[in-house]
């Protein structure tokens, strides 16, 4: 009687096609157009239509809850949220056309029968229909912005190389973007603050596809950096949190041109984005996923966890994945 010799590694293989065919099959079965899906000549729709709704929201924006801004006139907090907001959505084009360009050159090499083809290909569909309602929001709302500061644009230059030759940095980087802009939609969302609905139809249909995203982004990295040797390992435990923290930064943080447009005082924007603890706080809480990825997939270690101490990224995991963040209530436990 021959002895069936179990093979971890073919299982867990199997196991991550199984689940790229199930991303997949979403992809195909829940899609979006925002030509379709999207009324846009919807009278509502209109950018002018109930313009109070272009008021920067609390629970998403920390400008929107800043008490400089919350002092402005009601025409001066309209269009300081129509300028955000339109840039916000142009950084997302310009980060999608980033992916977009190095998921590209990372299906030309890969094998025939891999798994990642398929799932990565309609990932790519998805986000060109992102390019395509982020540049149509920017259009309606009639305000030339620039997206990504000057220097940060940059990045587009090492974006192929980093994912021909670093898939798993790439992948990083991916999760760099895509969470904090998923953690500051849905919160948006969640609470229920009035929005116009041009912003709400737009994140409705980012959210739920972005699920799909990250989650492929989260399987590859679970799935590839298991198989690197130790050196490799390390340097990767150290990267991430660099590259969560460079690149989390240019999504979220405003462009200088911003700022000087509306005269918003330096200590506001450093309140906003840096000083402050609230501040520093937030930021860290959109990578509550990623660094409990980090601990799954063994790259939370003495020397990373440092790292990420030191660039103030540092903080608890979350239980299962996009788990809401409850805050402590005063004098509980």
């Amino acid at each position: 009687m021959t002895e069936s010799h179990h093979d971890p590694a073919a299982d867990q293989a199997l196991e991550y096609a199984r689940t790229l065919m199930l991303l997949s099959e979403g992809s195909v079965h829940r899609h979006f157009d925002p030509f379709d899906d999207i009324d846009w000549d919807n009278p509502d729709f209109d950018v002018d239509a109930g313009p109070e709704r272009w008021t920067l929201p609390a629970s998403g924006d920390p400008l929107g809850r800043h008490a400089w801004y919350r002092a402005l006139r009601p025409e001066q907090q309209i269009a300081i949220g129509k300028y955000r907001q339109a840039n916000i959505a142009k950084v997302g084009l310009q980060f999608e056309s980033l992916l977009i360009s190095g998921m590209v050159q990372h299906t030309f090499g890969l094998p025939n029968g891999s798994p990642e083809f398929r799932y990565c290909s309609h990932e790519m569909i998805e986000e060109h229909n992102h390019t395509l309602m982020f540049q149509e929001m920017v259009n309606r709302i009639g305000i030339d912005v620039p997206g990504m500061g000057p220097l940060v644009r940059q990045v587009r230059h090492i974006v192929v190389p980093m994912a021909v030759l670093f898939p798993n940095l790439f992948f990083m980087a991916v999760l760099a973007g895509e969470e904090p802009i998923d953690h500051i939609q849905k919160a948006i969302l969640r609470s229920g603050d009035q929005v116009h609905p041009i912003m709400r139809g737009v994140m409705a249909i980012h959210v739920a596809e972005e699920a799909r995203h990250i989650s492929f982004a989260h399987e590859f990295l679970e799935h590839h950096v298991p198989e690197s040797n130790a050196v490799n390992k390390l340097v990767l435990s150290v990267a991430m949190p660099i590259v969560m923290r460079i690149a989390g930064r240019a999504i979220v943080t405003p462009p200088r041109s911003f700022f000087k447009e509306f005269d918003i005082p330096d200590h506001v924007r450093k309140e906003l984005f840096y000083g402050s603890d609230e501040a520093k706080q937030v930021f860290a809480d959109y990578f509550v996923d990623v660094r409990a990825l980090a601990e799954r997939i063994g790259l939370m270690n003495p020397v990373s966890k440092q790292v990420w101490k030191l660039l103030r990224i540092d903080g608890p995991t979350s239980r299962y994945r996009s788990e809401p963040l409850r805050k402590k209530v005063s004098g509980k436990s």
